[in-house]
This record gives structure tokens, sequence and C-alpha cells, in this order.
């Protein structure tokens, strides 16, 4: 047993004492492979021994790396070495660093190079006049401008990271891309020169020619102009403003998309879509929108708000067709209604209410078989409208609270003079219920006619005055004498509680309680939050000196334009 413990002690002590040496290994010796010519100068560089060049140049190695140059000042007992004059560090067969002048550390593998700085590998070349190059991480950095190229793009930033093993860079303050087909302005911008792709972080601009993203965290595909914005995003896209919480954008294929949140903005007709879901489609110059989905247009300073399950806007600026499909409504000023379906042309100024439509005017109530508004072309104004098959015009009595103003015929035709009702009339089977008052709301008698048709003058969106064509047929009844149920034409229907009030009455229980779906964030290997938070405990670091106090409101940017 004594024995047991013994050996088990011993297993410990030679653990521990393995793990110490391990970790206890000293720093590796900066070895001389071709030292040329030898001196010393110990008044200027005390302790240090100084190779220069021959027929060839002076050359040290460190732990896998190669470092050729014309002077050589090196400290051997601080592992340390200033090269002077055509300096090459070469990292393995894939990293290449040509400067005027090196310092390297080798106990913390640390190289800074000055002057004409070239950082070189398989696909890449960083140009900058002072590098610091961290073999021990596998990291360049730079603060002072550079310049980085590859197979697509030419990177310019004032602060710049390379990690060298995901062949990844860190861009911080003032980052430019210039690209043949875009320009890309950001404040911190991390790209891959493997996959070509930009993740971007705080304000940032691209301008490609038919297009301009701005946005304050995105990733763009840089090789196939692609990308998303997941943070103040907008996309000024073919006569058109998109904005949303997450905007998607893809030139090749001439689309993009929004999430949660949506504005899409027409800039030439001033329309506005707002929605939780939008696309937006550049060769068929069409916009969908659904989940909420308004559309907004101006007319004489009174918006016009429509709604449906689902919104289409096709057609050039000029021919713009708006289409509401399923449980469609629209509100403005003294005048709403609902249908299955609302069909607007901009090059006709007609608006079509398909299937069980109805319209309010003011407090009027008129359905029929089928609704068309007209507006004026040169205007913009409402002009007429047209209630056709079944048209019947319902409103309930002012005075009395009561009864209800009736008139019915086959077809209706309005006449809107500055955008106000004035002028009704129902042609074909025409009969009429019209409460009747005198100037001190007395009533008079209840009138109820049958002719073939009838013209109703409107004043505020209510009846002022009835004239009655070709061979009338009717009588003002007494109240007592006119039962409750001779008051009403057959195909009465009171709808009153449907009526909508506001532009927000346009959606229902179900619209106002969508769940948004969760944006996801950017899909980026590294960690950048915790890159942050680690950055900014780091007294340091270079990013800490840039501006807090920069505009990071979209409407504050000044975006730039491409130079063409």
């Amino acid at each position: 047993m004594l024995r047991g413990l013994l050996f088990k002690l011993f297993l410990v002590f030679f653990s521990f004492s393995v793990y110490s040496q391990e970790n206890t290994e000293e720093p590796k010796q900066i070895n001389i492979v071709y030292g040329a010519n030898f001196t010393k100068n110990e008044k200027e560089y005390p302790g240090a021994s100084i190779f220069s060049k021959d027929e060839r140049q002076v050359q040290f190695e460190h732990q896998g790396a190669d470092l050729w140059c014309d002077i050589a000042i090196f400290f051997q007992k601080e592992n340390r070495l200033e090269a002077r004059g055509n300096v090459l560090l070469k990292q393995g067969d894939s990293v290449e660093m040509v400067s005027e002048r090196i310092d390297y550390k080798g106990d913390i593998k640390l190289a800074k190079a000055w002057g004409n700085v070239v950082l070189t590998n398989s696909d890449m070349t960083l140009r900058t006049d002072t590098l610091r190059m961290d073999r021990e991480k596998q990291e360049a950095y730079y603060q002072d401008n550079g310049t980085v190229i590859d197979s697509a793009n030419t990177l310019t930033s004032k602060i710049g990271r390379y990690f060298m093993e995901l062949k990844k860079y860190q861009f911080l303050d003032s980052v430019h891309i210039k690209n043949p087909e875009y320009i890309l302005d950001s404040e911190q911008l991390d790209y891959y020169t493997t996959s070509k792709n930009a993740y971007m972080y705080g304000p940032s601009t691209i301008v490609g020619e038919t297009y301009t993203i701005y946005c304050e965290r995105g990733f763009y595909d840089t090789k196939v102009e692609s990308g998303y914005g997941i943070k103040n995003t907008r996309i000024d896209y073919n006569n058109r403003i998109v904005e949303g919480d997450s905007v998607y954008f893809n030139k090749a294929r001439e689309f993009a998309s929004a999430t949660n949140n949506i504005t899409v903005t027409d800039t030439i007709n001033k329309g506005i879509i707002r929605a939780h879901y939008a696309e937006v489609h550049k060769a068929k110059d069409s916009v969908f929108a659904t989940k909420r989905a308004v559309s907004i247009s101006v007319q004489e300073l009174d918006s016009l708000y429509v709604h449906g399950d689902t919104l289409m806007i096709t057609g050039k600026p000029e021919a713009r067709i708006l289409r509401a499909f399923r449980n469609a409504k629209f509100f403005k000023k003294d005048l709403s209604g609902k249908c299955d379906s609302i069909h607007s042309e901009e090059l006709s100024g007609i608006t079509q209410l398909i299937k069980n439509p109805i319209i309010w005017n003011g407090p009027n109530q008129m359905t029929g078989d089928s609704i068309h508004l007209k507006s004026n072309l040169e205007t913009e104004k409402l002009d007429s409208l047209k209630v056709l098959n079944n048209a019947f015009v319902i409103s309930l009595d002012s005075v009395s609270m009561e009864g209800y103003n009736q008139a019915k015929g086959k077809d209706l035709f309005g006449k809107f003079i500055e955008n106000e009702l004035k002028l009704i009339d129902l042609i074909k089977n025409t009969e009429v219920i019209y409460y009747m008052y005198n100037d001190d709301d007395e009533l008079i008698g209840i009138d109820k006619t049958i002719c073939s048709s009838i013209r109703i003058t409107m004043e505020n969106n209510d009846i002022e005055d009835l004239t009655f064509f070709t061979n009338p047929d009717g009588d003002i009844f007494p109240e007592k004498d006119l039962p409750e149920n001779s008051r009403i034409l057959k195909g009465f229907v009171w709808r009153g509680d449907e009526r909508i009030l506001t532009k927000d009455g346009i959606f229902d229980e179900d619209d106002n309680n969508i769940e948004l779906v969760v944006i996801r964030g950017i899909d980026n290997p590294i960690d950048i939050d915790a890159e942050e938070k680690e950055r900014s405990q780091n007294e340091s670091d270079p990013i800490n000196n840039i501006s807090n106090n920069k505009a990071t409101d979209p409407k504050k940017q000044k975006i730039p334009q491409k130079v063409k």
C-alpha cells in the first residue's frame, strides 16, 4: 500500500515537472544563416553584432521565417534584430514582406516594418508605410493608412488588421473599396480575401451604377454585388427607396426585398408603401408587398390609403397600376370603402372596386355590383363616380337618428367638384325614401317616390335637393301613415358599423397582431461584439482614438455619387 502511494506521488511530481518545463520553455534564439561582413560599434550599438552584405545579403532565420537585408544590427542577448536596406521577410511559402527597415523581437515574434512596406500572399497585396506583424498571433496591422489590392477590389483605410490564418482583414476608419462596378465606403469593414465577402459595421454606403445602399450593419458579396443590411438600411433602387429592419439586394437578379417595418417610396410619383414584407423587381418595374401592407398617395394634400392582404404595383412611373388583393380597403378624407380587390390605373385615372364593393362618402353608404372612381389626370383630384348594377345609396336620418334616407336604381353616376361629391344621378327603375324637415327641423313627412331617374344635389356630404325625372309616382306621407316596414326599400342593408373612419381603420385585428419574424444577425465567423468589447478595454488599440461624434443617422449622411 505504501509502495502504491509513493508511486502515485511520483506520477504527480513527474507530471508537474513536465508541465512546468513546457510552460517555462525559453524563447528560441534568432539564428544567423549568413553573416557576410562582421563588425561592432559599442558607442552607437552597445552589445550588438553588426553584419553587412557582400555579394549576398545578410540572412537570418527564426522559427519558420527567413529574413534578408543589406545591414543587420543583431542584439543576441536580447534576441532582437534591426534590419536595414532592401529588407525581405518570408514566412513559409505564402507570406512575403518587403520594406526599407524591420525591427524584429524574437522573444515575442513581433516584426515592425517601415518605409514602403509591401506584404503579399497568394491572393492579395498590402501596401503601407508602417506595418506590425505578430507572428505569434499570425496578425499584421497598420494605423497610418494602407491599401490592399486583390483580384476583385482595391481597398484603403486609415487602420487595418490582417488575420493571416483566416485570410481576413479588419479595416477601421475611412474604409474605401474601389471596384469597376461600384464604390463602397464604411467606418468599419471586415473583408475575406478568399470569398471576397465584406461585413460592414457602422455607417456604410455602396454606390453602384443603378443603386445606392446605406446601412450601419450589413453583409456584401463584392464578387456578385449582392448583400443585405440589418440596421438603418436604405436602398435607392430603380426610382424607389427601400427601407426596413432587414433589406436584401441582388444586382444580377435585379431584385431587392425587405422585412419588418418597411417603407418603399416612389421618388417620381411620391407614393409610399408600408408593410412588413416587400419585394422590388427592377426588370418588371414592380413592387409586391404583404403583412399589414398599405399604399399611401397624396391627392391635393389629402392622402389616400389603400390596403389589402397583398399589394402589387407594376408598370413604368407614368403608367403605374396598383392592385390590392383580398380584404381590400381604402380611406381618404370624406371617402372610404372596402371590397374583395382594388385595381387602380395611373394612365386612365380609374380605380375599380371589384366584388362586393361598398363606399362611404361622408355618412352616405353606396353599394352596387361594381364601383369605379375616376380622377382628373391633370389635377389628380377626384372627378367622377360610377356604381354599376343594383346601385343603392343609404344615409342615416341626421335629425331623428332613427330612419334612413334611401335611393336606388340600376346605375349611379356621381360628379366630384374640388374632391367633394356634388351631384348623384340614379337611372332606370329608381326609388326614393327621404325624410323631409322644415327650417326648425320639424318632420314634414316621408317622401316615397318611384320614377325613371333621380338627381341628388349634395352639399357638405348631405342631401340638399332631389329632382325626379319622367313620370314620378309617389307622395309625401305623414310619419304615422307610413308603417315601419314600408320605410325600407327592397335590398336595404345598413352597414354603418363597417364604415372606415380613420386611416388605421383599414386594418383588421389580424393585421394589427402580426408577429414579426426575428431578424438574424450577420453570420460572421468572427464574433465582432466580443472583439469590440476586448478592444474597448485595450487603451493602446488604435480604433479607440477614432472620433465617436460621427453622425450615424442615414438622413444626415452624405451619400457619395459614383464617378463615371
